[in-house]
């Protein structure tokens, strides 16, 4: 199996708890003999590089430079996050089996490449707008559930980290409780559950 993983953050650029939790989730696939490729973002440290545990992790910064939101920064910065992915998938002759997009950042580069090049996605989940920003209903807040619902409504399938998190899901965004698996962190097994979520979207593809 060869898989993509799409991130805001990744080490050494951490933000919060997500930059770890992707580094540590590389690093297993990498060690279960997953192809596994990360793209993420960086403002200097740009391009490709291989990690010690095998990771191909690339790089990209953002081609416009002034931005008035986060939601300006991620739209301008998906073409750039789609041109790496491609050239994985071309470099590879035209192989990999899944995209694994964490958090809502990257989920319009993901739609892309499902459509123009047939790879299905995983929509893994963090949080959600309706509890970062709770009550907020501002154009920017309602562009972000936009994007997320589009992520629920175009993912081959969905991971949750927690039953609480798959129940608010399918309340806010009436996403089918079947399309979603809860994948706890430290539970026993996580990484056989995120394989099992990785081949229920390949499997889906062929549908």
């Amino acid at each position: 199996m060869r898989a993509v993983i799409f991130s805001w953050e990744y080490p050494p650029r951490i933000v919060g708890k997500l930059a770890d939790y992707v580094g540590a989730l590389a690093t297993q696939l990498a060690k279960a003999a997953v192809a596994t490729h990360v793209v993420t973002y960086h403002d200097t440290l740009t391009g490709a590089t291989q990690e010690p545990s095998g990771v191909e992790v690339v790089r990209v910064s953002n081609p416009v430079q002034t931005h008035i939101s986060l939601l300006t920064w991620a739209l301008t910065l998906n073409q750039e996050v789609e041109r790496a992915a491609a050239n994985v998938y071309y470099h590879n002759n035209k192989h990999v089996d899944v995209i694994d997009v964490h958090d809502w950042h990257f989920i319009p580069a993901a739609v892309t490449l499902k459509h123009a090049l047939g790879i299905p996605f995983v929509y893994s989940v963090d949080s959600l707008e309706d509890h970062r920003s709770p009550g907020a209903d501002l154009p920017f807040n309602m562009a972000i559930r936009g994007i997320e619902w589009l992520g629920f409504f175009e993912a081959a399938a969905i991971t949750a980290k927690s039953d609480w998190m798959q129940s608010e899901i399918v309340k806010l965004y009436k996403v089918p409780p079947e399309k979603i698996d809860v994948v706890a962190p430290n539970a026993n097994g996580w990484l056989k559950g995120i394989l099992k979520v990785y081949r229920k979207a390949t499997e889906a593809k062929g549908t």
